[in-house]
């Protein structure tokens, strides 16, 4: 059984408000970057759809905190930043960071949307534990 951490979405511009993701961690590891799933595009262009704005992408990053060290953030952003990766999924645009990449590769964004939770979850090859809290991983 893999470890799960529950991590909030920060608020920031998503009009929803508050998101639970689930982060669960594995030992294997990919080359590939950061993988957004159909489900978590299409919900992503209906957020996107309610901002009305046009430009916006939605930036994965990963942060230091928590108990564990690192935590997740997603959150619309209209700016490009140098060294920022761009991987488009069906029409939408998903940017990471330079430093969060490398914590990201092989990383897969769902969005579930069952009657026991609903949300993005983080499927990260990376990660190798999380917190008792569920807030944070490592």
């Amino acid at each position: 059984m893999r470890p799960q951490n529950q991590a909030s979405v920060p608020e920031g511009r998503w009009q929803t408000g508050s998101q639970q993701m689930t982060v669960e961690s594995s030992s294997e590891t990919t080359q590939q970057g950061l993988i957004l799933t159909d489900a978590a595009a299409a919900k992503v262009r209906s957020l996107l759809e309610q901002q009305g704005e046009e430009g916006l992408q939605l930036r994965v990053a990963v942060q230091p905190g928590g108990c564990s060290g690192l935590r997740y953030q997603l959150f619309f952003d209209d700016r490009s930043m140098d060294g920022d990766v761009v991987s488009d999924f069906g029409g939408v645009n998903v940017v990471t960071d330079r430093m969060s990449a490398p914590y990201l590769m092989g990383a897969t964004v769902d969005f579930v949307d069952t009657i026991e939770k609903q949300g993005f979850t983080i499927d990260n090859p990376n990660a190798t534990g999380s917190c008792a809290c569920g807030d944070s991983f490592n």
